[in-house]
């Protein structure tokens, strides 16, 4: 780590943001228990509150968290490849009902990994441990029927359709690794791995505080190559968690994580004797996900909110509601006050 501290926010902008995190979280569980409490005449939002709301989301500074996603994106070598193509055009369907052409309409056929793209969320069911998956679900039963998870009768409740409504918006916060340790904006070395430690310290250097519950993401700078430099994003190594930095997130309370690279964890993604019992692939998967039943997100932009030094937000994460899915890709978005 730099001798010199990175700088952090004045301390009434940090207040500020948690002010509206806090006051934005707070207002939607409100809307929403008033919106489910009856029908009509039975408790409702006090008069203008809807108005307010709104008007609070919409003055908000929105960070797309995004990367353009496309056939050339990289994806892990295990997933299959993203294609499409236009099924129908403009000029192949005019004329299509007898109006003389004066309607065209275009649709597309995709073919992808539907837990995967830019960035995607891991469904609890996607990973198991020694035949399990989270809660001792029994995970050849649970694929045993190939239309996805749980259409056998056992697991349903881990696929992706079952993310959880209450964390489609949550509070985010991010450890900037990467600003702790090189004191500026430039990406981890690929075989960075980042522990317990580095996490505790970005935390404290950054003077927020990680709560039970939050979805917590780390940058590491490598979102800068999701498009500048696809080989080197999907290539044999890039840093991330290690097991000693997951335990760090499991401790914390995080309810889900996330990071800018392809696998969140480190790459090579493998744990060997003595510092495990035995060998051991995708280790902070199975931790995280596996046996505490931690989602993971993957693929994040996270360079403007690093830029802007916003370490606490409201997260938007949205999956795609599929049954039997075994994650989903995302379009992903967090809110901050303006300045």
């Amino acid at each position: 780590m730099p001798n010199e501290k990175p700088e952090v926010e004045v301390g009434s902008r940090a207040l500020a943001r948690r002010d509206f995190v806090r006051g934005m979280a707070l207002a939607a569980a409100g809307l929403s228990a008033a919106a489910s409490a009856g029908p009509a005449g039975a408790a409702q939002p006090a008069p203008g509150r809807v108005r307010h709301f709104i008007n609070e989301i919409l003055q908000a500074r929105i960070f797309d968290l995004s990367p353009l996603w496309d056939e050339t994106s990289p994806i892990a070598s295990v997933n299959p490849p993203f294609s499409m193509f236009l099924n129908a055009t403009h000029s192949s369907t005019r004329g299509t009902f007898g109006d003389g052409g004066q309607l065209s309409f275009t649709s597309e056929i995709q073919q992808w990994s539907g837990q995967h793209g830019a960035p995607s969320l891991d469904a609890i069911g996607h990973i198991g441990r020694d035949g399990k998956l989270f809660g001792g679900v029994d995970a050849a039963a649970a694929t045993g029927d190939t239309r996805g998870i749980g259409r056998g009768g056992v697991g349903a409740h881990l696929d992706v359709a079952n993310y959880p409504t209450r964390m489609l918006v949550n509070r985010g916060v991010m450890l900037d690794v990467a600003r702790l340790v090189n004191g500026d904006m430039a990406p981890l070395p690929a075989d960075f791995e980042i522990t317990g430690q580095h996490l505790e310290a970005a935390a404290k250097a950054q003077r927020v505080e990680i709560e039970r519950g939050d979805t917590v993401l780390i940058r590491t700078g490598w979102g800068q190559y999701f498009r500048s430099n696809p080989a080197l994003y999907a290539g044999a190594s890039s840093p991330g968690p290690s097991v000693d930095g997951a335990r760090f997130l499991v401790r914390a309370g995080a309810r889900v994580v996330g990071n800018d690279t392809l696998t969140f964890e480190k790459r090579p993604p493998i744990a060997t004797p003595p510092a495990t019992p035995a060998l051991q692939v995708f280790p902070v998967h199975m931790l995280l996900i596996a046996d505490n039943g931690i989602n993971i997100i993957e693929n994040y932009y996270l360079e403007e909110l690093a830029e802007a030094r916003a370490y606490e937000f409201l997260l938007v994460v949205p999956p795609l509601k599929i049954r039997g899915g075994t994650g989903s890709a995302l379009r992903s978005f967090a809110l901050v006050p303006k300045d």
